[in-house]
C-alpha cells in the first residue's frame, strides 16, 4: 500500500513471527522511524480493559506478503499506579488499630 503523502521517513511495519504462549495472539517485530522493537498483537476483546499499549489495524503490504502496515488508532494510556488496588474497609481498619494501637498508660 502506497500513500502519495507519505514521507520515505513514515513506515510503520510488523513482520509476525510466533504465536504467543496462549496462541491468542501473535510475537511480532516492529520497525518504524523511533527504532526497531518486539511485542505482541492480540484481538481486541469485548469488556477487557487495554492495560496501555496501541490498538492497531494491521493491512497487509503490497509485494511482501508477510510484513503488515500498522495504522494506530488509538493509543491507550499507560496505568498511572503499578500494583494492586489499595482498598481499606472498615473491617480493615478495625484489625489493623487492633493490632498496632498503642497500650494504654
Amino acid at each position: 500500500m502506497t500513500d502519495d503523502n507519505a514521507s520515505p521517513d513514515d513506515f510503520d511495519v510488523v513482520l509476525p513471527f510466533a504465536p504467543t504462549d496462549d496462541a491468542a495472539g501473535s510475537r511480532v517485530l516492529r520497525l518504524r522511524p523511533g527504532g526497531v522493537s518486539t511485542g505482541e498483537v492480540r484481538p481486541l476483546e469485548e469488556g477487557k480493559p487495554m492495560m496501555g499499549g496501541e490498538l492497531v489495524r494491521l493491512e497487509r503490504r503490497e509485494g511482501a506478503p508477510m510484513l503488515y502496515d500498522v495504522k494506530v488508532e488509538y493509543k491507550a494510556p499507560a496505568p498511572a499506579v503499578k500494583g494492586p488496588a489499595q482498598v481499606a474497609t472498615e473491617a480493615y481498619r478495625t484489625a489493623w488499630d487492633r493490632t498496632f494501637r498503642t497500650p494504654p498508660s
